[in-house]
């Protein structure tokens, strides 16, 4: 047997409250103002007369939306109706006698004797109940169903981002071993260092990226490792900047890593020297900015094919998943040559990158290089 006492109990939602309480007032509320107008004593006594059959009407409720629910065969919705309805006139019978064996108002003897009159009005008011408390039943289903959905739409994104996270750990690790080897073939000293290096980003993997959100300034320290171990793979200008305060902002693991990735692999991956690649992680007035800066070989046909790679790809589909309405990707492509052809394309280059690096010494670098520039914002909660 199966005991879930640990297991959170769901409050009846706030409108099916409301209704209830609705149904509570419809009939005593209805009857002191058209029969009762100026007997305020007679309206409580109404009131609780309704508020006794109230946990009827609940009860009927529960039992007779379970059965719709069920599509059972029609005699047993019927015969639970009818049940209900004659129990619940019975009881108004047996509690209308009572009041009129103590109640001395005459006018409550003509309203609450059972004859023609009475007997039409309380099947009315009997009939009217119950089909608003299996109403409010559909509202509680709905409220239900509507969080039901909620929570699959939850666990489905969940898994999605499970899932993309273990196509982008083995693209990394993949990379990552392969700097090691090349370090080994080369047989330099700074291999052991780099295993090192490895180890704790090993450790990060492992540990840190099941979290749903971490500190920033771990997923700092994890890129600091990544891009020691490029350094020390590659000669090239490598500069990995932090601006802004850190330490009290939370992220989700593993969102940055393969745009430098992607930054690292098109700097070197070429022949001409001079490989550049500037990071720069800005944090304040509500956002964070990641910039990536890489000098390539490539021409614009071949720029925008490494736009839709698989890492790329993968967290484009992070973002869509994590910040739905809140971040903007912003991909500038350059080319030397075509700088001679197109003074337009290369001032609106220029125009964007000055938005995003004010060194203009770093700018002039960029813009007389075919470079591929990466740049991601996102909305943080603190403004």
């Amino acid at each position: 047997m199966e005991y879930d006492n640990d297991k959170l109990r769901k409050q009846p939602p706030k409108m099916e409250k409301f209704y209830w309480i609705m149904l509570l007032l419809l009939c005593p509320l209805t009857n002191s103002l058209t029969v009762f107008p100026q007997k305020p004593a007679v309206w409580l006594i109404l009131l609780l007369v309704n508020g006794a059959l109230l946990p009827a009407y609940i009860i009927y409720s529960r039992i007779m939306g379970a059965a719709l629910d069920r599509r059972s065969r029609k005699i047993f919705p019927i015969l639970l109706s009818l049940l209900s309805f004659l129990v619940i006139l019975t009881f108004l019978h047996a509690v209308y006698s009572l009041i009129l064996n103590f109640h001395p108002f005459p006018a409550l003897k003509v309203y609450l004797t059972f004859h023609g009159t009475t007997i039409v009005r309380e099947c009315w008011w009997t009939a009217v109940n119950m089909a608003l408390s299996i109403a409010i039943y559909y509202v509680r289903k709905a409220d239900d169903e509507k969080d039901q959905l909620a929570l699959m739409q939850k666990e489905n994104t969940f898994y999605q981002l499970r899932y993309l996270r273990s196509q982008l750990n083995p693209h990394f690790l993949f990379n990552t071993l392969n700097s090691i080897y090349s370090l080994a073939l080369q047989k330099s000293d700074k291999a052991p260092e780099v295993v090192i290096r490895l180890a704790d980003i090993m450790r990060y993997l492992i540990y840190e990226c099941n979290e749903e959100k971490i500190p920033l300034d771990k997923e700092i320290e994890f890129i600091r490792n990544y891009i020691d171990i490029e350094k020390m793979r590659h000669n090239a200008d490598i500069r990995f900047t932090v601006e802004g305060k850190t330490s009290d902002q939370m992220i989700e693991p593993f969102l940055f890593i393969s745009f430098i990735e992607n930054g690292f692999k098109h700097a070197m991956d070429h022949s001409f020297n001079e490989p550049f690649i500037y990071i720069t992680l800005k944090v304040g007035n509500g956002q964070l900015v990641l910039n990536v800066i890489n000098s390539t070989d490539a021409d614009l046909a071949m720029q925008a094919k490494r736009v839709n790679g698989m890492g790329i790809t993968h967290s484009r589909s992070l973002l869509e998943l994590l910040y739905p309405s809140s971040y903007d990707l912003d991909i500038i492509q350059t080319e030397k040559d075509e700088s001679r052809s197109s003074q337009l394309r290369m001032r609106n280059a220029r125009e964007r990158l000055e938005n995003l690096y004010h060194d203009s010494h770093t700018l002039d670098v960029i813009l007389n290089k075919s470079s591929f520039t990466v740049s991601l914002i996102l909305k943080t909660a603190k403004a």
